[in-house]
């Protein structure tokens, strides 16, 4: 040990001795001086109980979501990373030792070691590279559909009755082209009857939702919903070295999209939440996601999705899962969200403008009462420094700490573009999803129905024994323009329909 820390900083320090096993963050800043005999540390099991990193560009938030993201994979803790700019790759690789490196790791007693861990990467839909990850229209579920096709209250309880109905007839909706024909079909002369005990459907506001949909699939948003549908549970896996599998989910080919993304992620989250056990308190967390530039997830949201969120984040915590948020000012994320965010790292913020001062009071004003001049702070620490507060092991805030943050062992940046085409290629999951397949479903069922009518109609006037369809209806009105149709659907619907559970976000349960 080294000479006896100030009073103040030794009060600080003991804040941060847990007896069980904890992520070491960096040293203790005091009185301008980085004391490496004070260590900043999180609790393990105290990952679960959520996290933000914040602070401006440039102030080193990716390298604390890297440095907290491998210290959980060594302790063998599955990692979920969104990489929205595409660089957090380089996790998967040993980092370059230099001399910024060795000064950090001297400063605050670090013994470095350049290390890469067993990493995943993934792509939305494949669009990018990494192994396709999908859903069916169906598990999605109308809430989050009606948020991506950014639909009103009205014509969300409306999406909502198209997918009631396609449950109970045995529709299957697995893609866009699915969903386009139930639409389709319950505003023609046959389909109307079916959704008018339970409010019906406007051609209004079905013109709206197909149209959206239209412009959604004109985006290239098509291949999101297809099968295979990935597993989430493949997210929990460790590697063969016992070692957390870190999943990193490539999102810069889609950062133009961030509705897309943000609820496609939020998609992941509900999934798992309707899976996993109840496991309540863990030694560690089954899983930690952690979701770059954390404000696209919520820019424009409704108060309804806001208030899912809010409650999926609070709930999931007692499934072993926690969430970390990494963006520029806490005022990003909305109240409620940040109210269960137990761990903080704060990083520099500016002062330049009114508006920058105030986000900077009121983002001091969410730490405990400290020994620090926090607006100084916040304002003059560096590049990979922060103010940190957690929970300690009992769950009380820990004292607020200025921190010199430990360096990453893994790559600071991105691995080369053909690495990571190799190593999409060689995993054990690449086959299993990289090929999209399409399976009988509602639109196939509905185009078969409708050569089967259209084949009736040939045959009954070649032998003239009446007219055939009338010109002028659409495509689904001569599929269901006869009785016998519209007795089979509600005999399907008898036979194998069913009403789909689903959690808060309304996502439907995965049948394994």
């Amino acid at each position: 040990m080294g000479r006896a820390l100030p009073a103040e900083a030794a009060e600080i320090a003991a804040g941060y001795a847990f007896a069980g096993p904890a992520l070491e963050l960096g040293a203790l800043l005091w009185g301008g001086e980085c004391l490496a005999d004070a260590q900043i540390r999180i609790p393990l099991p105290m990952l679960n109980r959520h996290g933000l990193v914040a602070g401006a560009t440039g102030t080193g938030k990716t390298k604390t979501l890297q440095l907290i993201a491998e210290q959980l994979a060594a302790q063998g803790v599955p990692v979920f990373l969104a990489d929205i700019k595409g660089d957090v790759s380089g996790i998967s690789a040993p980092g370059e030792a230099g001399d910024k490196v060795a000064e950090r790791a001297r400063d605050v007693g670090q013994e470095w070691e350049a290390t890469g861990f067993p990493s995943e990467f993934y792509a939305l839909g494949g669009i990018g590279t990494g192994i396709p990850v999908r859903a069916t229209i169906t598990s999605f579920g109308p809430v989050l559909l009606s948020k991506v096709l950014q639909l009103n209250q009205t014509q969300e309880q409306s999406l909502g009755l198209i997918f009631h109905y396609a449950d109970q007839k045995g529709l299957e909706l697995f893609d866009l082209k699915d969903l386009r024909a139930v639409v389709t079909f319950l505003t023609s002369d046959e389909g109307k009857p079916e959704l008018k005990g339970i409010g019906g459907l406007s051609t209004v506001t079905a013109g709206v939702i197909l149209r959206a949909l239209t412009a959604f699939e004109a985006q290239g948003m098509g291949d999101f919903f297809e099968e295979p549908e990935f597993d989430t549970s493949e997210f929990l896996r460790l590697a063969p070295d016992g070692r957390g599998l870190v999943s990193v989910l490539e999102l810069a080919d889609v950062q133009d999209k961030p509705q897309l993304f943000s609820t496609f992620l939020m998609w992941l989250l509900a999934d798992l939440y309707n899976d996993l056990p109840e496991v309540g308190d863990v030694e560690k967390p089954k899983l930690v996601f952690f979701f770059d530039e954390a404000h696209l997830l919520f820019n424009g949201a409704s108060k309804a999705f806001l208030q899912a969120i809010t409650q999926t984040v609070r709930l999931i915590r007692s499934k072993g899962v926690g969430v970390f948020f990494v963006t520029q000012t806490p005022k990003d994320v909305p109240a409620d969200v940040l109210g269960q965010l137990g761990n903080r790292v704060q990083h520099a913020l500016r002062a330049f403008t009114p508006d920058d001062q105030k986000a900077l009071k009121a983002t001091v004003r969410t730490f405990p009462d400290s020994a620090y001049d926090l607006e100084e702070i916040l304002t003059g620490i560096g590049t990979g420094e922060a103010v940190v507060t957690v929970l300690s092991e009992k769950g009380a805030p820990t004292p607020v700490a200025a921190t010199r943050l430990r360096a990453p062992e893994s790559l600071m940046g991105p691995v080369e573009t053909g690495v990571l085409e190799g190593a999409v290629r060689a995993s054990v999951l690449y086959s299993r999803y990289a090929e999209a397949v399409d399976r009988e479903s509602a639109y196939e069922k509905l185009s078969a129905r409708e050569a089967e009518r259209a084949e009736a109609a040939a045959s009954q006037e070649k032998a003239g024994s009446g007219p055939g369809p009338r010109g002028g209806g659409s495509v689904v009105e001569q599929v269901v323009g006869s009785g016998m149709f519209k007795s089979l659907l509600r005999s399907m619907g008898t036979q194998i329909g069913r009403e789909i559970s689903r959690s808060v976000f309304g996502t439907a349960r995965r049948r394994r």
